[in-house]
């Protein structure tokens, strides 16, 4: 008469050992320890980053980064003063000033973190009416920063233009005073490309990371904020400066329309930078310490009417070796996902923010170099962790060999072709240009300047300039999961000390997703069984009386 008791019993005690167990599992086996790391670097790629920081910060990832430029990220990380650095350029052996740029010994490796365009935003004013749809060949441009052309009605620029004419005005370039990537970006296709024209003012051949300024109109910034400020500024009426497109996006302020080798004007959006770096080539010999650093001459030449021809990526210097100084387990494990989020999910939010996201070979060879931080520390934890789950909007996931970007990028407007046009439309607000509105020759604007573009939410809450509501993403998996999401920062808080928080991991995800089974089955059961037990031993009580 006592077995059904004991039956009803028995699975009681099971399904609570089993919830104890897989809740002891959960909250202990895949928990994860994290430490704050640091870096310091590039301003080129700055805005995205910080993005991607506040993202992970309420997954108890701690990151903190600061500008100041690449040669300072590349130098900072060399003499073991951060976790990480990044860069648009990789060490030099020996700089242009003939000083040293090396690691110093220390074991790296470079990651590709995101793709965009050297940018030149610019204030030019006809009246009180700024000009948002200017265009420039390439040999314009590098003339105009070696001082060959030096007010706005040079016949040159009105050529460029379609013959419209501009006022007389000084043209005042706005160049990097501190040791920066994007002045390397920019001189390195100048070099390339115009070589007759720059290295008569270099003095030498070559890249730089140091502008030449000359002359007393230049003016000198150190990182591309003040860059961005100095031009857009009251007094900037007539000066013209390099930035990553992100920088003028973000001010809502236009940017030269610049000649690709088609014969079309166009600006680094997400798509145009796509189609452009389609044609760049990386290094692959993986016994080099420039394994994956760009080789951009076919970028620069690139025949594709919607190629951006200064397009490049950024790269994380990650420090490798077993015996780093700096790093640890727990240092190395904060990186490690902090860099796959940013290379998964987080290229989710690149093209609003004026970047444009990695393609698959960079992503997947992205995470080769993050397996270096397991081959230095086996404690490190990478599981989980596979290309083919990431959120990347140049992914498809029916064939990895496509690039979606590139392949959707639109066509250039009819009147950006050189001989027609120019196109009325805005430029800085990461749209297309359109055959509307077509500006004529006495015309100052092509729109209305505001409201396309929206402006970067630098206040870490997770909105993308441009859009509505963007899809919510989990730091860790980069799954889609919809929704609205909002991540704060804590300010100068400083956690230098590891903390033990839960991640999230898929494995995570699959062991509370068992666990809610056996609640719900708990749920369901228990009062049956209680209140059949209840039953038995009321029957079993008055049989005996």
């Amino acid at each position: 008469m006592i077995r059904p008791v004991r039956v009803a019993t028995r699975a009681l005690v099971a399904i609570a050992l089993a919830m104890t167990f897989l809740v002891g599992a959960s909250t202990s086996a895949h928990a994860t320890v994290y430490a704050q790391i640091e870096g310091t670097g590039s301003t080129w790629s700055e805005l995205i980053v910080q993005q991607w920081i506040a993202d992970v910060d309420a997954n108890g990832m701690k990151v903190v980064y600061t500008g100041g430029g690449s040669t300072k990220g590349r130098k900072d990380f060399s003499q073991d003063s951060t976790d990480f650095a990044i860069s648009e350029i990789p060490y030099q052996g020996t700089d242009e000033r003939g000083q040293a740029d090396t690691s110093n010994g220390r074991e790296f490796a470079y990651l590709p973190i995101v793709a965009g365009g050297t940018a030149f935003t610019y204030q030019l004013k006809i009246g009180n009416d700024l000009v948002r749809n200017l265009r420039l060949s390439g040999e314009t441009l590098a003339k105009i920063f070696t001082n060959q052309i030096t007010n706005w009605n040079d016949p040159a620029i009105a050529k460029d233009n379609n013959g419209r004419k501009f006022p007389s005005l000084p043209v005042i370039p706005v160049v990097r005073s501190d040791g920066s990537g994007t002045t390397a970006q920019f001189t390195t296709w100048m070099d390339k490309q115009y070589p007759n024209i720059w290295r008569p003012y270099f003095g030498q051949a070559g890249l730089t990371s140091y502008y030449p300024k000359k002359g007393d109109r230049m003016v000198s910034q150190a990182g591309s904020d003040q860059v961005m400020n100095t031009i857009k500024g009251f007094a900037g009426n007539g000066m013209i400066g390099y930035v990553e497109y992100s920088y003028p996006i973000n001010a809502n302020y236009p940017v030269v329309k610049v000649e690709n080798k088609a014969g079309y004007f166009v600006e680094p959006t997400q798509y145009n930078t796509a189609v452009a770096l389609t044609k760049a080539k990386i290094n692959q010999d993986k016994s080099s310490q420039l394994y994956l650093t760009q080789i951009l001459d076919g970028v620069y030449s690139n025949p594709d009417p919607r190629a951006y021809p200064i397009s490049s990526y950024s790269y994380m210097i990650i420090p490798t070796g077993a015996q780093d100084p700096r790093m640890s387990t727990a240092k190395r494990q904060t990186l490690a996902d902090f860099m796959y989020y940013s290379l998964c999910a987080g290229q989710t939010k690149a093209g609003a923010y004026g970047y444009s996201s990695l393609p698959l070979n960079l992503v997947q060879a992205g995470f080769q170099q993050l397996a270096k931080l397991k081959t230095a520390d086996p404690k490190v934890d990478l599981t989980d962790r596979d290309v083919r789950s990431c959120n990347n909007p140049t992914f498809d996931g029916k064939n990895l060999n496509k690039n979606v970007l590139a392949e959707t990028a639109p066509q250039p407007a009819a009147c950006d072709k050189v001989g027609a046009g120019p196109c009325g439309t805005d430029t800085g607000t990461g749209k297309p240009s359109t055959d509307d509105n077509t500006a004529g020759n006495g015309g100052a604007t092509g729109g209305t300047g505001g409201g396309q573009g929206g402006g970067v939410d630098t206040g870490g809450t997770g909105q993308a300039p441009g859009s509505d509501t963007p899809p919510s993403v989990d730091p860790e998996t980069g799954a889609v999961t919809g929704g609205d999401t909002t991540t704060t920062t804590t300010g100068d808080a400083i956690y230098a000390n590891p903390t033990e928080l839960v991640a999230g991991r898929t494995s995570d995800q699959r062991t509370f997703g068992w666990l809610a089974v056996l609640e719900l089955l708990a749920l369901v059961l228990l009062p049956g069984l209680y209140v059949a037990t209840l039953r038995r031993r009321r029957g079993q009580t008055g049989a005996r009386s």
